[in-house]
């Protein structure tokens, strides 16, 4: 039974790591990306909020914030721990 168990879960984790390994080399190239979308957006956000209009300003600086490393790439990166933590417990609970 036990065999048969290490069978099932031997193709799950490999592709959990396999998975896991192409996600933090997609989520680092988008993170540089948009780091650097970030910094236009801060530009312009600041421009408009001094400039045009405060609630234009707001929202561009709210974008420029969720596409800052601490935003969305973040989450991701969570979301990415997650897959990770449930590769590491099926290979724990079964080898």
């Amino acid at each position: 039974m036990r065999f048969l168990l290490k069978v099932l879960a031997a193709p799950i984790v490999a592709v959990l790591a396999v998975t896991v390994w192409l996600c933090v080399g997609v989520l680092y190239c988008v993170g540089m990306v948009m780091g650097l979308a970030c910094w236009v957006f801060v530009l312009i956000g600041v421009y408009a909020l001094l400039a045009v209009s405060v609630p234009q300003g707001i929202i561009l600086l709210v974008i420029a914030f969720l596409l800052s490393p601490l935003g969305l790439t973040t989450a991701a990166a969570w979301l990415l721990g997650r897959v990770q933590a449930l590769r590491y417990f099926i290979q724990d609970a079964v080898y």
